[in-house]
């Protein structure tokens, strides 16, 4: 799904810049434009963010406790 119009940026290249240490919308919109035009793109790039790092700290925490 496109998250934002102006640059073409889907939700699956938000994730990935999640995954490759974006932890901030400043990061996002370095890496990728998002939010840097219209902003109409900011919300659901930031629950996307929000999302994606709290899926990342779930999968940190299950395998610390495995180890």
């Amino acid at each position: 799904m496109y998250v934002c119009v102006c640059h073409a940026v889907t939700d699956t290249q938000v994730r990935q810049a999640v995954h490759q240490g974006a932890t901030m919308m400043r990061d996002l919109r370095q890496q990728l434009g998002v939010a840097s035009d219209c902003g109409r793109c900011a919300c659901c790039a930031r629950d996307i963010l929000r999302t994606t790092l709290s899926e990342l700290s779930c999968c940190d925490d299950e395998l610390a406790e495995a180890a």
